[in-house]
């Protein structure tokens, strides 16, 4: 398998060599030559194969030979080793809880696959690899965690200052050692820039090897496919696919479930379901793509004006609008209605979401009123405790904490604050 920039101005490259490098020299994103197809019969089987088993399947045409088969199956096994469950919410509503991993949110995934990949393709490496990387939220810790003591890797990892939740910040900041925080005094979108800005510096390019952990990297990207087939493994239904609507953001994770989608994977039709950034929403309505500077919402993750991944989704339908429409439906959820969805579903249905999740809810619940003979998911992209600022104010209780935040909470925070200037980020990164 190789990988082309959809900017079509680089050579191709290896699974391998597009992890490396992260963005391509065009500056466009890596995107499979071709899209493997799945056998009908393993679709068909799907509940008969363990999920190390269906991770391995999905994702071997992507690595291809750049990593021999055992030590793939390793590290699949270790970036799945939690729980994935379907929960159903009500009876046309289920819930896909992704907050079961080490960070408690869906990038433990990708986060864990990219970092044992990287791991592995730069243990003889003499240089040492700089991996930056911007977060609205869960991204940091995430990467933060899965890059934790990986030999011969610095991870730098870019946030917006007071828009992230304070869990957030603990999980990013606190580890210290090869992983270091630099909290930018702005919006997420310009700590994005000043990593994009980072990988077009020639000069420091020639100086350091910088790659790329955020979605925009295929090692990220890809293996967040996994847990649309381990949703559809557990999906009782299999006369009529589930529609599914996932918070979306920088468009990384929706983007997967619709390669998995292309491959073979039975969905009636998914739900890009967004905060008060509403970019995409106005594309489907318009097709016109207006990049906004973000707004700050209490589904932080999701604060993105100017989201990466969305060119990919293009590239998966050819740029052809109609076909795309066909498939994908957007929604723009206020905050107002975030908050009341949280109350309502733990009044209901005894079930907590995070806001990120009622976003998710209430897009696909008003997609489900206006085709009411289907039935459902949504992503529940992070566990509640990581926004119980948010969350406790709105149901009037405390939301319980599990052990692994308690200990996080009391350490620590170790950050570097700095203003939005390319030469501050240079300087630090010429330190390392």
């Amino acid at each position: 398998m190789q990988f082309y920039s959809t900017n079509n101005q680089s050579p191709k490259v290896s699974f391998k060599e597009a992890t490396i490098k992260g963005q391509a020299p065009d500056k466009g994103l890596y995107f499979p030559e071709h899209i493997p197809t799945l056998s009908k019969e393993f679709i068909e089987n799907i509940d008969k194969y363990s999920n190390e088993e269906i991770a391995f399947k999905v994702i071997q045409p992507y690595v291809a030979d750049s990593i021999p088969e055992n030590e793939l199956r390793h590290i699949v096994a270790e970036t799945i080793n939690f729980d994935i469950p379907l929960v159903k919410v009500n009876d046309n509503i289920f819930s896909l809880e992704l907050f079961h991993g080490p960070t408690l949110a869906f990038k433990d995934v990708g986060a864990r696959f990219m970092s044992r990949c990287l791991g592995y393709f730069v243990k003889d490496q003499k240089q040492k690899v700089i991996v930056l990387v911007a977060t609205s939220g869960d991204t940091g810790g995430a990467v933060a965690n899965g890059f934790y003591n990986i030999d011969g890797v610095e991870v730098v990892i870019l946030y917006p200052s007071g828009k992230v939740s304070s869990v957030q910040e603990k999980q990013l900041t606190t580890l210290g050692n090869n992983i270091h925080a630099l909290e930018v005094e702005g919006t997420f979108d310009d700590c994005q820039q000043l990593v994009k800005q980072a990988f077009m510096d020639e000069e420091l390019n020639e100086k350091l090897f910088l790659t790329s952990a955020n979605s925009i990297n295929v090692a990220r990207w890809l293996p967040q496919q996994f847990y649309y087939f381990f949703a559809y493994k557990q999906w009782a239904d299999r006369n009529e696919a589930p529609v599914i609507s996932v918070p979306s953001g920088n468009f990384g994770n929706i983007c997967a479930g619709m390669l998995g989608y292309a491959s073979g994977l039975p969905v009636k039709h998914f739900i890009a379901a967004c905060n008060a950034n509403n970019v995409v929403p106005e594309f489907m309505q318009t097709e016109k793509y207006q990049p906004k500077k973000a707004i700050a919402t209490i589904s932080n993750a999701m604060d993105v004006g100017d989201p990466s991944n969305f060119v990919r989704i293009l590239e998966l339908f050819h740029h052809q609008f109609g076909d795309l429409k066909k498939v994908l439906s957007s929604y723009s959820i206020s905050d107002d209605e975030t908050k009341a969805t949280i109350k309502k579903i733990k009044r209901s249905y005894n079930y907590l979401l995070d806001p990120h999740g009622a976003v998710g809810y209430l897009a696909l619940e008003e997609y489900l009123n206006e085709y009411p003979l289907q039935k459902g998911v949504f992503l529940e992209t992070a566990h509640p405790v990581k926004f119980y600022d948010v969350v406790e104010p709105i149901i009037g209780e405390a939301v319980p904490i599990p052990v692994i935040v308690q200990e996080q909470l009391k350490k620590e925070k170790k950050s570097l604050k700095i203003r939005i200037n390319e030469k501050a980020l240079k300087d630090f990164l010429a330190t390392l």
